[in-house]
């Protein structure tokens, strides 16, 4: 959600500002702005609702210069999407902010400063932010001390971005509860909400924690935490290259990202698994230790990876052995919990900075659980530095906002786990080869499914007037049916739903009619001939079936039902493989519906935000 990019320099920033913002498109926003202090010492301000295109033709025709700046893409909170409402605010033409987050006691603060004389413009509730720093430095605090102080006055989360006329070489960054990282560069220096926007300027950055303020000039970086005393953060080197996160060849992130599961899932395994055998140390030496004491599990997630630790449920409890519950983290961190013994806490992310499960994880280590572990892609975020041990997924950038390689290198990196943990709960030396067998094969497998691309492409051509679906599975199909039916709905707008096959006679058969295309998901597993009688009754109620099955599923292609065999897989890792044609299917029924497929409307791909 949200995007801020600033920067001091010796040169001009508003090329800068605006390659940051290009490379935060993908968090998703609804508008844009960048205000810049120029060399007479005054602000210069240009916003505009939409994409980025609209703010860069609309610079064209102003004068937009300076060496030190800020700017923002906007995902709506507090007040519509529009030009009044978009970032940097500015309070008499002397402070401009930027801010990502929710400040919980805007209206409080907002009564307080329009009774104090201070005209509000927008609707929303950064404004209170650079109204209430103008307020303190009026008062004759310093602008360092003037952020401080307004700092904690707020409530709720916030990263934020500061630049005043009267100290025209300093920009001032404060974090809490959302994300800010600080850019070394050479003779100049600069903030961002991730590394990304700023991977072509630098590769060194300070990843700013809780309660942090940090002081910018071209020289220098003096990071304050809470209490306001000095500290040294440590400077981390990332290995992100300038050009991760482009398109290639591809007509869209999506595809692209589909495209990349075999080698993100090689990365996975990558000095993880030898000769049949996952490696000792694989957790680090804390886990390790701390798995002999493991007797349950606890999973949090949200979205594509809630589905996940579905899936990891099922493999946890089948092959570990180990009780295993798995919970929605907005709806973990707002109820009571009784914490059992020796449980380990997992929670699971892509960016590592999603706002309800890094909340549920600060929670869950008030509340006594055993040990805390993170599987997530992005080894400098927040999730992973709050954690005690970390499984990175290596998936690289993840761009496109319906994840794709995230969930299946996560379902790989739970797949490690599980039998980590089954080691000490009496899993054989022979199932964990077989086991270890079924993941090294899985690159190999996507691959086949890959080249049905063209086959699914024409099943997409039938989705084209279609405004509902039905997804099904059984078992640990479920959770990819669930998985399926976000993919479809979130890119292309249709509304889908999935069900565990066997409930169909429980209120969903009513649905069914020959406007209804129902996908299922049919590995040849013990669950099959159940499978294949739930679709008969689709079928004799006149809906138009597709089906994803086994190549050696007893299944054939008649009226009515449209079948695709899917690669030869294991039972195993099949959720893995069977997750893969639905994210095609949902990314070309997306392109014949016209929709943004990177972008999808409403949609932010990091949500740093409750």
């Amino acid at each position: 959600m949200c995007g801020i990019v600033g920067a001091v320099a010796h040169r001009v920033v508003t090329p800068v500002l605006l390659e940051g913002l290009r490379r935060l498109e993908y968090r998703g926003y609804d508008s844009a702005g960048i205000a810049v202090l120029d060399e007479a010492e005054q602000i210069h301000r240009v916003r505009k609702k939409g994409k980025i295109k609209e703010l860069e033709a609309a610079l064209e025709t102003s004068l937009v210069e300076g060496k030190i700046g800020i700017a923002h893409t906007r995902w709506a909170t507090h007040g519509a999407p529009s030009e009044r409402n978009a970032h940097p605010h500015i309070c008499r033409e002397t402070i401009a902010v930027v801010h990502n987050g929710i400040i919980e006691n805007h209206d409080e603060l907002r009564r307080k400063l329009e009774f104090k004389g201070y005209d509000f413009q927008s609707d929303t509730d950064t404004e209170t932010i650079v109204h209430q720093i103008h307020e303190l430095r009026a008062a004759g605090l310093p602008l360092l001390e003037a952020v401080r102080e307004t700092c904690s006055i707020l409530r709720g989360a916030y990263a934020i971005g500061v630049l005043s006329t009267a100290d025209p070489k300093r920009l001032i960054a404060a974090r809490f509860g959302s994300p800010l990282v600080v850019g070394l560069g050479e003779s100049e220096n600069f903030i961002a909400s991730d590394v990304f926007a700023l991977v072509g300027e630098t590769q060194r950055f300070i990843f700013l924690e809780d309660g942090d303020i940090a002081d910018l000039t071209t020289d220098t970086v003096n990071v304050y935490d809470h209490k306001g005393e000095l500290v040294q953060r440590p400077v981390h080197e990332t290995k992100l290259a300038a050009d991760a996160v482009e398109r290639g060849e591809y007509r869209h992130y999506m595809q692209k990202e589909i495209h990349e599961q075999p080698v993100a899932i090689e990365k996975t395994l990558d000095g993880r698994i030898r000769a049949g055998k996952l490696l000792d140390g694989t957790f680090g030496p804390l886990a390790e230790k701390a798995f002999d004491h493991i007797e349950s599990v606890q999973i949090v997630a949200c979205g594509t990876s809630f589905h996940a630790g579905l899936v990891a449920r099922y493999w946890m409890e089948a092959i570990a052995g180990l009780p295993c519950a798995v919970e929605v983290a907005s709806e973990f961190r707002y109820r009571k919990h009784v914490v059992p013994e020796g449980t380990l806490f997992v929670s699971i992310s892509q960016s590592g900075e999603t706002a309800d499960t890094l909340a549920a994880l600060k929670e869950a280590k008030q509340l006594g659980y055993a040990y805390t572990m993170a599987i997530c892609n992005v080894p400098e975020s927040s999730i992973v530095r709050e954690s005690e041990s970390t499984l990175l997924t290596r998936a690289g950038p993840e761009v496109g906002v319906a994840s794709t390689k995230a969930f299946t290198t996560q379902l790989a990196a739970l797949l490690l786990l599980v039998v980590a943990l089954g080691r000490r709960n009496g899993l054989l030396p022979e199932q964990e080869a077989k086991i270890i067998k079924q993941l090294e094969s899985l690159p190999a497998q996507i691959r086949q499914v890959l080249k049905l691309e063209d086959d699914i492409q024409k099943w997409a051509e039938l989705f084209g007037d279609k405004q509902h679906a039905l997804y099904l599975g059984r078992g640990v199909q479920y959770p990819v049916a669930m998985e399926g039916a976000l993919k479809l709905k979130e890119i292309s707008y249709i509304h889908a739903e999935a069900y565990p096959s066997g409930e169909l006679k429980h209120g969903p058969l009513a649905l069914i009619d020959e406007q209804m295309p129902v996908i299922a998901v049919a590995p040849n597993n013990e669950l099959l001939e159940k499978l294949k009688s739930n679709l008969q009754e689709v079928q004799a109620r006149g809906g138009e079936l597709y089906v994803f099955a086994d190549v050696e599923a007893p299944m054939e292609n008649v009226p009515g039902v449209n079948l695709l065999r899917v690669a030869e897989t294991d039972e195993i890792v099949a959720p893995i493989v069977y997750t893969v044609p639905l994210q095609i299917l949902a990314y070309h029924v997306a392109l014949i519906k016209g929709t943004d497929v990177d972008q999808p409307r409403n949609l932010a791909k990091s949500v740093t935000v409750e």
